[in-house]
């Protein structure tokens, strides 16, 4: 192939094959592309950018991009090996390396050779801001996550109806568990209205969702740049999610992405495949499930039965059931025991009862008033009939009577008044002055 270079300012970098109406071959364009990349670009350049959408494996694939452009980059792992710091979304970084065409599959790539951090990209800065808002506000805190039912009757899911992620989510359900129902809102996953058809999909599911039958909320989308996946990233977005009455399982775009949506939805799966699985039942693990639960309540009511025959077994070898008059003789000897044992100490405590009544009836005839008057003591009654215990209890012309062991006599108070207490002068004891009582014996 001739081929002759021109400046810049030129209007064609090539003569020959393909410049009139003769095709080229696609291998033959391509090799002129990457002849043009070898000629008019320095075997190395450095370019700064953001990183977005890189593929962490074995080699990094990743776009280097600032507000106009994207260009595709390649860090093999020989280089990846050595750099020194984490490379992700957002990242604003200084690569060095060499621009070629990739034939097959007609891209143009910057083969990196070393990678430098700058700082942090715009958006990354206002993603780590919001968690930092979110958290302090315990929208992360596990105390607010609601647990996703079991066995959920219908499941609403919240994605594009062009998404990939839709499909795979049917997919899936129909072969782990085709009776839960699915349920499509469709919204819009990126662009600058995605945030708000989001938040107001699960505003109306919160409120009308149990009605309709939902109780569980799948939110998703498939993979993308940070900007593809900053609907997900919006405040108006976290907070539909904290407030939202129904569990919300979250799978946003890749493994590697993460965002807030994710952090605050109850639970957070890495595809929208795992989501369905974690959503909706196996049937054929719950098929294993309940044979076996069936095998082990046989098995327990297998050993329940073989326990109660062996007590009922035992309980046929006692000796009531043997030979039940032996018990009933033994009950009746027990029984003779008792009552003899009963006519023994029955008469010992009737006699032991006597003797003590015996001994207060003496203590009370040798107390009671007839022996007090055997001794010449008298008692005078009132004219009421009530004893006279003191002077003070009967006045002149009182009418009493002086009861004797043999008989009594009635007699007229004269005089009555108390006895004066004895006075002591210079420590000897002297009698009181006052009469005694004078008493007519008529």
């Amino acid at each position: 192939m001739a081929r002759t270079t021109t400046s810049r300012g030129g209007s064609s970098l090539f003569t020959g094959r393909g410049g009139g109406d003769e095709p080229v071959t696609v291998s033959e364009l391509a090799a002129m592309v990457k002849a043009a990349l070898v000629t008019h670009l320095p075997p190395k350049v450095r370019v700064v950018g953001e990183v977005s959408n890189l593929s962490d494996r074995s080699h990094w694939f990743f776009s280097l991009k600032d507000e106009n452009a994207t260009l595709r980059c390649v860090c093999f792992a020989s280089v990846a090996r050595r750099v020194s710091f984490p490379v992700h979304d957002g990242l604003e970084v200084v690569l060095t390396g060499r621009v070629e065409f990739y034939d097959a599959q007609g891209q143009v790539q910057v083969y990196v050779d070393k990678i430098e951090p700058v700082g942090v990209g715009e958006l990354e800065l206002r993603f780590r801001a919001l968690c930092q808002e979110l958290r302090k506000l315990g929208y992360f805190d596990a105390e607010h996550k609601q647990p996703v039912p079991a066995m959920p009757r219908r499941v609403a899911v919240v994605t594009s109806r062009a998404a990939a992620a839709l499909q795979d989510i049917i997919d899936t359900a129909g072969r782990r568990w085709a009776g839960c129902e699915l349920m499509l809102v469709d919204v819009r996953v990126q662009g600058e209205a995605a945030a708000a058809q989001i938040a107001d999909a699960l505003r109306a599911l919160s409120v009308h969702g149990p009605a309709l039958g939902v109780d569980t909320i799948i939110l998703t989308r498939g993979g993308g740049s940070i900007e593809d996946l900053w609907a997900f990233n919006e405040r108006i977005v976290a907070d539909a999610v904290f407030e939202c009455e129904l569990p919300i399982v979250a799978a946003i775009g890749h493994e590697t992405d993460t965002t807030v949506a994710e952090l605050v939805a109850d639970v957070r799966c890495a595809t929208p495949t795992q989501a369905a699985m974690h959503v909706i039942p196996d049937r054929a693990m719950l098929s294993q499930q309940v044979a076996q639960l069936s095998q082990r309540l046989a098995l327990n009511l297998a050993r329940r039965i073989d326990y109660e025959r062996q007590r009922l077994r035992a309980a046929a070898r006692h000796p009531f059931f043997r030979r039940p008059s032996v018990l009933v003789d033994q009950s009746r000897q027990r029984l003779a025991q008792v009552i003899e044992a009963l006519g023994n100490v029955l008469p010992r405590r009737i006699a032991s009862a006597r003797q003590h009544v015996d001994a207060l009836a003496r203590q009370l005839v040798a107390i009671g008033p007839a022996n007090v008057l055997e001794r010449g003591y008298t008692y005078t009654l009132n004219d009421k009939g009530g004893i006279v215990r003191s002077a003070g209890d009967v006045h002149g012309g009182d009418r009493v009577t002086t009861v004797l062991t043999d008989g009594r006599f009635d007699s007229r108070v004269e005089t009555s008044g108390r006895a004066a207490p004895r006075r002591e002068v210079r420590g000897r004891k002297r009698p009181a002055t006052d009469e005694p009582d004078l008493f007519d014996l008529s």
